[in-house]
């Protein structure tokens, strides 16, 4: 028994870590002014102006953390060639104003290009506003 309970502890410990590690990450997205690119129009990939992606029933606005990945991202859509335009926005501002005024699901996807460089805001509690969070009751309300 004492073996079993160790184990408990120390999924309890890597899962506590794992916590803490994408508290500190969220912040520093949150104090950062990150790039996103504006979408040519109304369609399924823009929102608001901004580019976006829906995977799985949510949608993410995509975002970047410098023209580097911003134009890898470009590149792995086939279109390197075009000109992107963008605006700078804090994350915060993406989380808390952007992200609640899109209707649906949404989170954030921060260089998405970069494989496991990137990074999600998925809309739940502690990343989003608890209005728009999906996991929390009343969470999401009104949304589409």
């Amino acid at each position: 028994m004492p073996e079993r309970a160790a184990t408990r502890s120390d999924a309890s410990n890597v899962t506590e870590r794992g916590r803490r590690a994408f508290a500190v990450l969220l912040g520093e997205f949150r104090r950062t002014p990150v790039l996103v690119p504006l979408g040519d129009g109304p369609g399924p990939d823009t929102e608001r102006g901004l580019l976006t992606a829906d995977f799985n029933g949510v949608r993410f606005i995509l975002a970047f953390s410098d023209e580097q990945a911003l134009a890898r991202y470009a590149v792995a859509r086939g279109e390197g060639a075009r000109e992107w335009r963008y605006q700078t926005v804090l994350g915060a501002r993406l989380l808390d104003a952007a992200v609640p005024a899109v209707g649906v699901p949404c989170g954030v996807a921060l260089d998405c290009a970069d494989g496991a460089d990137g990074m999600v805001f998925p809309p739940v509690r502690g990343v989003v506003p608890d209005a728009v969070a999906v996991d929390v009751d009343g969470g999401a309300r009104g949304l589409a």
